[in-house]
């Protein structure tokens, strides 16, 4: 069953052995599919002062990063986990982004380029580990965050390396909790939150014209004219590109769309009418169908 997910996001990624191992932090192009005017963007957070191996097979970071932030695409030769302890962000790759809030974390496979947006104010942790180490997962993965696996990521050490660790036992910290901190990750519920994005450049010409305007009911048939083809074959190209029909892909972009909105306060009148519905029960009764929670579960409250 569908979940939550952001205004772009990500479909299954290649098999990560197949890949060549790129430099730590290496940055790399992504598609212009990011939101309008940011207010300023940051480099990849020096990774490389984080790099896992064989003695530290877990490191950990955190920034405190102000709204509109985006941290410039980039990757690296190990996976990471990222999720926030307050704030809601939204990692992006090649094929869309997702919607991370702190209930929530992001699984990356290793040498997935990717960028990352902060919707709001965010303290922002990552997880990095060793590449022998994590679940075999090949694709972009969004994880509930369970209160023992929460605690596992904030015991680890975030000192960068060419300083003394804060806590000096924290390399053999890392390495106790390592083992436990996988059997977490793989007990923990997956949840599809994504928006994926096809390569057929018809269909995703219409799926970005809905990302641009989520409040915009125009029916199947009226988008598939506005690209130059038939409702039929839009249809089967959602169902052959995206592993989805066109309703649950559209209901995916309405989620998107108003999760940012209701984790920065917006009433949630507000939120449905940007989103294209014309009631507020209509809009409360879609969402809690595809997330088993009210809008209200997901609004941000401020102290």
């Amino acid at each position: 069953m569908p979940d939550l997910a952001t205004p772009v996001e990500a479909a299954p990624v290649a098999d990560i052995s197949a890949r060549k191992r790129r430099p730590s932090g290496t940055r790399h192009a992504l598609p212009a599919t990011a939101p309008a005017a940011l207010a300023h963007s940051v480099g990849p957070l020096t990774p490389h002062l984080y790099a896992p191996d064989a003695v530290r097979p877990l490191r950990a970071k955190e920034h405190f990063l102000s709204a509109d932030t985006q941290v410039e695409p980039h990757t690296h030769p190990w996976p990471q986990l990222t999720f926030s302890t307050r704030g809601v962000i939204r990692l992006s790759t090649r094929d869309g982004s997702y919607i991370i809030p702190p209930s929530r974390a992001l699984w990356v496979p290793a040498d997935v380029p990717h960028s990352i947006t902060l919707v709001e104010d965010a303290e922002l942790r990552t997880v990095y580990l060793h590449r022998w180490l994590g679940p075999d997962w090949a694709r972009c993965e969004v994880l509930e965050i369970s209160p023992l696996l929460r605690a596992l990521m904030l015991a680890l050490d975030t000192t960068p390396d060419g300083l003394p660790p804060a806590d000096p036992a924290a390399p053999q910290r890392e390495r106790w909790i390592a083992p436990l901190l996988v059997d977490e990750l793989e007990r923990a519920q997956q949840i599809r939150i994504d928006v994926p994005l096809p390569q057929d450049k018809r269909l995703r010409q219409l799926c970005e014209a809905v990302l641009r305007a989520p409040d915009d009911r125009a029916t199947l048939a009226e988008r598939a004219r506005g690209i130059g083809a038939s409702e039929r074959t839009v249809a089967r190209l959602f169902r052959d590109q995206l592993g989805m029909s066109w309703q649950a892909w559209r209901q995916q972009a309405v989620l998107a769309h108003a999760l940012p909105l209701l984790a920065r306060g917006m009433a949630v009148s507000q939120v449905a009418t940007a989103c294209g519905y014309a009631t507020d029960s209509a809009f409360c009764a879609m969402f809690k169908q595809a997330t088993g929670k009210s809008p209200t579960a997901f609004q941000h409250r401020r102290r």
